[in-house]
């Protein structure tokens, strides 16, 4: 079947450009282009496209707000375009509130003149928005009301609430958590959940590139009551703290000996890519078996692709715990159902339940 895709962008270079990158697949037809949000609103409304391509920065009608009018009045999967400053991060992490699928990084600025080289990219995603379940996009109106009335105010003060269910452990513990497609919507429902007596580290890879994940982190952290950052070279891991992995970075756990004490501590590199992606959940994972053993519980939440499979595949074999996000709730189920599919799952359950299911997790170990 032919996917309709309409490509909106401010600039005429870069409407064609796009425009010729998917007619290069014969699987997808351009239907049309627009140059400003308010004419995007008007075509998907005109042409019912199954896919629009949508640029944050425009004149008129900017790509957010006209998003906020496409999700709540003629629901259409959306993929944005963004260059990378920390207002179009910060304006991609909204988007996914809005409801849209997926992003993709102009590589040199909003004139991209070699947008060409990531092509079969751009390709994927469209393809992939094509076939996703809208419903599971989750846009909901006061989203998109609480963000304007945001719009330019700082972050609220990261909430301390008392948590009456202490969690127990043995020390030494650790949660690993993988995510791509659908991922930052999905940590935004799993991470703030996590109760404030946790007392063990937590390690998360998202698939996203640089620029991106810092904004991620900030925005978590102002949700949770753990301490969220975006991962640094030799942070030591401490309880409570969740480490985010940089984007175009792999982040490792590694054990060093200083004075007599061992700590475990954040390695970046920039090896090349794995399972096409940098950072890569399987090298997180991977790293920490020989640390963590039998006491790291995994989850593996929406996304595209597999990653994450092996690696839990590891930690597996070294005793440890694995979860995967349901298929009812992703809205991509590639890498939690290699995770199934492989017969690594311990627990299979819905996104608003996987918090919790860590927390169970936690308590079960600690008897």
């Amino acid at each position: 079947m032919t996917i309709n895709a309409l490509v909106v962008d401010d600039s005429a270079l870069m409407r064609k450009v796009v425009s010729d990158i998917l007619k290069e697949d014969p699987g997808i037809n351009v239907i049309a282009t627009a140059r400003n949000g308010l004419e995007a609103v008007e075509k998907v409304e005109q042409f019912r496209p199954d896919v629009v391509t949508l640029d944050i920065e425009m004149p008129v009608l900017d790509g957010l707000h006209a998003l906020g009018y496409i999700m709540s009045e003629c629901p259409t999967p959306v993929v944005m375009l963004t260059a990378v400053d920390s207002r179009s991060a910060e304006s991609t992490l909204n988007a996914f509130e809005y409801g849209a699928v997926d992003f993709i990084q102009k590589p040199s600025g909003n004139i991209s003149v070699n947008i060409a080289d990531i092509a079969e990219d751009i390709r994927k995603k469209v393809k992939m928005a094509s076939k996703v379940d809208l419903k599971k996009l989750g846009f909901m109106e006061e989203h998109v009301k609480k963000s304007r009335e945001n719009e330019g105010k700082p972050l609220p003060v990261k909430p301390r609430k008392t948590i009456s269910k202490t969690i127990r452990h043995a020390n030494g513990q650790i949660i690993a958590i993988a995510s791509s497609t659908g991922g930052p919507r999905a940590l935004e429902q799993v991470v703030p959940k996590l109760p404030g007596s946790l007392k063990v580290p937590v390690v998360i890879v998202q698939h996203m590139p640089a620029g991106f994940t810092a904004s991620l982190a900030q925005r978590l952290d102002g949700q949770s009551a753990l301490t969220v950052t975006e991962a640094k070279e030799g942070d030591v891991l401490h309880p409570g703290h969740v480490y985010l992995a940089p984007g175009n970075y792999h982040m490792e756990i590694a054990s060093v000996e200083k004075s007599g004490v061992h700590h475990e501590v954040v390695k970046l590199n920039q090896k090349p890519r794995e399972q096409g992606v940098r950072p890569c959940a399987n090298i997180l994972f991977k790293s920490l078996v020989p640390i963590y053993g039998s006491n790291i519980i995994s989850a593996v939440l929406t996304g595209m692709g597999a990653d994450g499979a092996d690696g839990v595949e590891e930690i597996k074999k070294a005793g440890g715990k694995a979860i995967a996000e349901d298929e009812r709730s992703c809205v991509v189920y590639g890498m939690p159902k290699a995770v199934v599919q492989r017969g690594l799952a311990d627990s299979v359950v819905p996104l608003e339940r996987i918090s919790s299911e860590i927390v169970r997790m936690l308590n079960s170990s600690g008897d």
